[in-house]
C-alpha cells in the first residue's frame, strides 16, 4: 500500500498519505480511536472502498486492474455480524465461495469437512441452519469460512467486538492458532490494544487517517513512539512489558485433576473425594481440554450412571501456557473465577492457575521477599497487587 488516501466529496479526509508492505504470513492489527481510518484502510484493501489516490499491489499487481468480483472471492473476510446466509446450512455457508470459483461437488464437501474440524465443532453441525448455532459458533463459521477457499490474504473488521469476554478470548486464540498453523496473510481491525497485542505480528497504531506508529507488539510496549501511543496502550500494559515478567508456566500447578467424557457420574464423584475437589476438568484421549463438570451438575443428577458427556459443561475459561501473569491475572480477578487450567499451542491440558498461587506472590511482595530464578522481584509483583487491590483486595 502506497501513499493511499480516501477523501469524501464532502471534503472529509479518511485516510491520508497511508503507506505498508505486508509480507506473506504476517498478522497486521490495525487500531486507533474511532474514525482513525483503520476500517476504511482495510476495506480499500478488497475494493469495498476505492482509494483517491495511491497504489494497492497483491504480489505486484495493481489491484485497481484487477476485476473486483474476482478480487474478493480471492480474499477471505469476516465482519462482526458474520454474515451467514440463513437459508443454508452450514455446510453450504462454508461451501459458498468455493462454489463460486468453480470446485468439484467433492473437493467442496471435503473441505466443509476440513473446516469444522478447524473450527474445533463437531461434523454433524455441517448440516445445522446459523440459526441453531451460538453467536460463538457461528463466529468459528465465519472464521473458517474465510479460509474455505484457501485465499492468502484473510480480512478481519472486529470480528469478535459483540462476543462475551470467554468466547471471544477462545476464538483469538482459534485464529491465531490457524494463522500460524496455515501461514496465511491476516489484515486484522479492531479498537482492543490486548486483542492487537496479543494476535498481531505488527500493530499499525492509527489516528486522524494517518499511521501513528507500526512495530512489533513488544517494541510498541517498550518504545511508544508518543503520547497518543502511550495512553491508548495504557500505563499497566507498559508496567506488564517489563523484559522479568513472568510466563504462566513458571508457576502453574502441573497435573491437575482431569477426568475423561466417557466416564460415569458415580466415578466423578468418587475423584472428587479423593482429590477432594469441586471441580473436575474433562480431556480427551489426547489430553486436549474440553470442558469441565462441578458440583452442582453433579448434584442435579440422581442416575449414578450417567457419562461425563451428558453432564459436563463445554464453555471452559482457559490460558495458554505462554500468557504473561500479569494479563492472566487481570483476566482471573475480571470473571471472579478460582482457578483456571492451562493449555499449550495443541490445546493439550498442561496446568492449572490458581487464585491461591497468585496470591503467595502478592504476599511475597508485600514482604518484600528477594528475587528467585522462579520468581523475580518487581514490577510484576507490584502489577498484581495492584490488580488485586483494584478488584477488592480479594486476590
Amino acid at each position: 500500500m502506497e501513499h493511499l488516501r480516501k477523501e469524501y466529496p464532502n471534503g472529509k479526509i479518511a485516510v491520508d498519505d497511508f503507506n505498508l508492505e505486508v509480507g506473506k504470513g504476517e498478522f497486521i492489527c490495525f487500531i486507533g480511536t474511532s474514525g482513525s481510518g483503520k476500517t476504511t484502510t482495510m476495506r480499500m484493501i478488497n475494493r469495498m472502498l476505492s482509494q483517491t489516490s495511491g497504489t494497492i499491489k497483491i504480489n505486484d499487481q495493481d489491484i485497481a486492474k484487477m476485476d473486483p468480483v474476482k478480487l474478493r472471492r480471492s480474499i477471505g473476510y469476516v465482519i462482526q455480524n458474520i454474515g451467514l446466509m440463513p437459508h443454508m446450512t452450514i455446510q453450504e455457508n462454508i461451501e459458498l465461495v468455493p462454489k463460486l470459483l468453480g470446485w468439484s461437488k467433492e473437493k467442496r464437501a471435503q473441505q466443509a469437512h476440513k473446516m469444522i474440524e478447524l473450527a474445533q465443532l463437531p461434523d454433524e453441525m455441517l448440516q445445522r441452519y446459523p440459526g441453531e448455532l451460538s453467536g460463538g459458533q457461528q463466529q468459528r463459521i465465519g472464521v473458517v469460512r474465510a479460509l474455505a477457499a484457501d485465499q492468502e490474504i484473510i480480512l478481519m473488521d472486529e470480528p469478535f467486538g459483540a462476543l462475551d469476554p470467554i468466547t471471544r478470548e477462545s476464538l483469538q486464540d482459534l485464529v491465531k492458532h490457524l494463522q500460524e498453523d496455515l501461514g496465511k496473510t491476516f489484515i486484522f481491525v479492531t479498537h482492543d490494544m490486548d486483542e492487537a497485542l496479543h494476535l498481531a505480528t505488527r500493530v499499525v497504531i492509527m489516528s486522524q487517517g494517518k499511521q501513528v506508529q507500526v512495530d512489533t507488539p513488544e517494541n510498541i510496549l517498550r518504545h511508544p513512539a508518543n503520547e497518543f501511543v502511550t495512553n491508548l496502550i495504557g500505563e499497566e500494559r507498559l508496567i506488564r512489558a517489563q523484559p522479568n515478567i513472568l510466563n504462566i508456566n513458571q508457576i502453574m500447578r502441573k497435573n491437575p485433576v482431569a477426568i475423561s467424557p466417557d466416564k460415569t457420574l458415580s466415578d466423578t464423584i468418587d475423584l472428587m473425594h479423593e482429590k477432594r475437589v469441586d471441580t473436575l476438568l474433562v480431556t480427551d484421549d489426547q489430553d486436549k481440554l474440553i470442558g469441565y463438570i462441578d458440583l452442582d451438575d453433579v448434584s442435579r443428577n440422581t442416575d449414578t450412571a450417567t457419562p461425563v458427556s451428558q453432564l459436563m459443561n463445554h464453555k471452559v475459561f482457559f490460558v495458554q501456557d505462554k500468557a504473561l501473569i500479569g494479563d492472566t491475572v487481570q483476566r482471573i480477578l475480571k470473571l471472579g473465577v478460582k482457578n483456571v487450567p492451562v493449555v499449550d499451542d495443541d490445546h493439550r491440558l498442561v496446568g492449572i492457575v490458581t487464585r491461591t498461587s497468585l496470591v503467595d506472590i502478592v504476599y511475597d511482595a508485600l514482604r518484600g521477599a528477594p528475587a528467585t530464578d522462579e520468581q523475580p522481584a518487581s514490577p510484576i509483583n507490584a502489577d498484581i497487587h495492584a490488580a488485586a487491590t483494584r478488584e477488592g483486595g480479594d486476590a
